[in-house]
């Protein structure tokens, strides 16, 4: 894996002003370093977080979509974040991964906030993702899924098998086999109010922890439409729990680089995963 470049956009949003909203990130992606691979936004960046689904969804050849593409191109980065999307009558809590030049790929949230009604307004998403930059293996995330460690878990049945197969084989510190991993970095965008922002400090850092891999985390700022407080504290952890970015309360950009060799290196000192416990999970 060669070095990954992020750069998190930690703002307040317009609630239900989509042309603002591309607005105000059109602004904030002027000021993203030259050297950044991925730009992330945070979850419904264009609407806030919203329950109106019928009011502000947009199709896939919709209005933000366009400027996603548009912008990506421009600056010749990956650009990421959710937004409220319908599809053959449903609406979902979309993310998705826009490369300059290519197709979006995007993942459906898969856990929809039922305190705030979610699961009344979208669709479940019923799928993993994952994506695939400068080597990097990224699991895309949003919000509410940071709960949920079953559907989170970075292990793959084959990479314990072949574990086992190295230990009858005499090579017990199987060597090289982290890669077999699903993913090195769990990404996570969000609309994580201020009352909980314990909780979301604490599961970023133990996601990293339980699944060896970096953790990104991108939040806002200010008050939504419907009075919620938010207070930042988007992040980047390392597979030890180690806080490598930390945005506090402020907005602006926000700009990390991962260390995939590093990640390498701990995964074969440190291989926990060789011990996870194996299931299945039926979607």
């Amino acid at each position: 894996m060669r070095p990954l470049t992020l750069s998190l956009i930690q703002t307040a949003t317009r609630w239900h002003d989509a042309a603002a909203n591309r607005l105000l990130f059109e602004d904030r992606l002027n000021q993203v370093p030259a050297d950044a691979d991925v730009v992330v936004l945070p979850e419904m960046f264009s609407t806030g977080f919203t329950m109106a689904s019928a009011e502000v969804a947009e199709d896939m050849q919709g209005a933000t979509l366009g400027w996603l593409d548009e912008q990506a191109r421009l600056h010749g980065k990956i650009l990421c974040g959710s937004l409220v999307v319908t599809e053959k009558g449903r609406y979902f809590n979309r993310f998705v991964w826009m490369p300059p030049g290519g197709s979006p790929v995007f993942y459906d949230k898969r856990h929809r906030f039922r305190m705030a009604g979610e699961h009344l307004h979208y669709a479940a998403g019923s799928r993993r993702v994952v994506l695939e930059c400068n080597g990097w293996r990224i699991l895309p995330v949003v919000c509410y899924d940071l709960r949920f460690p079953v559907w989170l878990r970075n292990a793959r049945q084959n990479a314990r098998q072949n574990a086992r197969q190295n230990a009858r084989q005499g090579d017990d510190q199987n060597h090289g086999q982290s890669h077999e991993l699903d993913y090195d970095l769990l990404l996570c965008v969000a609309n994580w109010p201020a009352a909980r922002r314990t909780a979301w400090q604490t599961l970023l850092r133990a996601r990293a922890i339980e699944n060896l891999c970096y953790v990104a985390g991108v939040n806002i700022v200010g008050t939504d439409g419907n009075g919620v407080a938010y207070s930042g504290d988007s992040g980047i952890y390392g597979p030890e729990g180690q806080q490598l970015l930390d945005a506090a309360s402020g907005a602006g950009v926000f700009t990390a680089t991962l260390d995939g060799e590093a990640l390498s290196a701990y995964r074969d000192a440190f291989p926990a995963w060789q011990d996870a416990d194996e299931f299945e999970l039926k979607e």
